[in-house]
């Protein structure tokens, strides 16, 4: 299940930032992000309704890092995430987003000492240069700094606030189980976020009411398929893996955000997707086999 389950993840991912773009357009940045949270806290509390609260997340001694990891890997992720791609080119957030499986080989490296052989290194290198090739020169030579720097600095906080939340998360769902785990964090991640949307509606003036049918189409699919399944899966994953295996898969992400607006926006991919798609997949048998 690890390896379906992960692309599945990533495939989900991916058409995220079409479904974020489509909800941001009547949606402010916030609320679509709490919005987010609350359809997933939902999706898991009927789920633990059905087959039992987890009582040992609640543990004292486990207090304190369910709220770090809700915090990194929820709210202000998903908050940091969203108010940033309001503004930041795709270009950039594209550069940004391919540091995070090397963030997260360096963190788990660092604190849970899970060695980098040279093999990993070649396939996340291999991956990386994949991911490079697929952007092609005119994505990398339009990134530009001028006039975004806060929104592109928000878009790469929420990318290192994931890598963080993977490598800290593994040991904690190896510990109380993925569906457990990442059901917690998300509850407790929508429960943060729910005065600061409702805030951010009252300060713009905007009702829900407001929110059009194609933008709230857009947030379920955030809610329900992003922010429930795909992550669900991807830490059933982390429970079976080492982190740097399951980081690396991040970098298809791209190249199914580009196939995906192909198919779906109508927008012209070149030769660099296919060569890109074939390193991609290189670095990822590479990384998984070290």
């Amino acid at each position: 299940m690890t390896h379906p389950g992960l692309w599945a993840a990533c495939l989900f991912w991916a058409v995220s930032f079409i479904a974020s773009k489509a909800a941001l357009e009547s949606a402010p940045p916030l609320t679509v992000a709490t919005l987010r949270l609350l359809l997933s806290a939902l999706c898991f509390a009927a789920w633990f309704f059905v087959r039992g609260w987890p009582r040992e997340a609640f543990r004292r001694d486990r207090l304190w890092p369910v709220l770090a990891l809700s915090f990194c890997g929820t709210s202000l992720h998903y908050a940091a995430q969203t108010a940033g791609l309001q503004v930041t080119p795709a270009s950039n957030a594209s550069l940004y987003a391919v540091t995070c499986p090397i963030s997260i080989a360096l963190i788990a490296a660092l604190f849970l000492g899970e060695r980098i052989t040279a093999r990993k290194a070649l396939g996340i290198l291999l991956a990386l240069a994949g991911v490079l090739t697929a952007m092609g020169p005119r994505t990398l030579l339009s990134v530009e700094f001028r006039g975004h720097l806060w929104s592109d600095f928000l878009v790469f906080l929420s990318i290192v606030l994931w890598a963080v939340f993977t490598v800290f998360g593994r040991k904690l769902s190896r510990e109380l189980g993925a569906l457990e785990l990442t059901g917690v964090v998300t509850l407790v991640g929508a429960l943060s976020m729910l005065p600061v949307g409702l805030g951010e509606l009252a300060w713009r003036g905007v009702g829900l009411g407001d929110i059009t049918a194609r933008s709230w189409l857009a947030i379920v699919f955030l809610g329900v398929t992003c922010s429930f399944w795909a992550t669900l899966l991807y830490f059933q994953a982390l429970e079976k893996t080492e982190s740097q295996k399951v980081g690396v898969y991040l970098y298809t992400i791209p190249l199914m955000t580009y196939a995906a607006a192909w198919l779906l926006l109508g927008e012209k991919v070149g030769w660099s997707l296919a060569a890109g798609s074939v390193l991609v997949l290189a670095g990822v048998v590479l990384t998984e086999r070290a």
